[in-house]
């Protein structure tokens, strides 16, 4: 029972970061309708959709580059650029704001995000990658 819960989970999880395009464009719709406010709606869809895409993102890299490095690498630009946001709150403020650095780092992987999928599903569907 469980078991077959978490296989539907799987499946529908690749299925929306193969194309994550629904889950924005979804979450999005529902939200400016819901709430009104389409400037809160856009960035409640990008935090949802930026879950898919690193996901996406890992597995294209690691299928273009022959690895299992990929979701690994796209840790450590997230925690690289953390620490940069956070050396950059220390200095300004005099301390860091966990909740505001994490939104800013999470809020910016997905402007780094959309065009690493964009140029990796490009290249997988013109150039698809053989296994060696």
């Amino acid at each position: 029972m469980l078991s077959s819960i978490w296989k539907a989970l799987v499946s529908a999880y690749a299925f929306l970061a193969t194309v994550p395009v629904i889950p924005f464009l979804l979450v999005y719709f529902v939200a400016s309708t819901r709430g009104g406010d389409r400037k809160s709606a856009f960035r409640l869809a990008m935090d949802l959709t930026n879950a898919f895409l690193i996901g996406c993102v890992a597995e294209l890299l690691n299928r273009r580059l022959h690895t299992s490095f990929g979701l690994f690498f796209l840790i450590l630009l997230l925690l690289i650029g953390g620490g940069l946001i956070g050396n950059a709150q220390n200095r300004i403020r005099g301390k860091v704001d966990a909740g505001k650095l994490f939104r800013a780092v999470w809020r910016l992987s997905f402007f780094l995000m959309v065009p690493l999928y964009v140029l990796l599903m490009f290249f997988e569907l013109v150039f698809p990658a053989v296994k060696a």
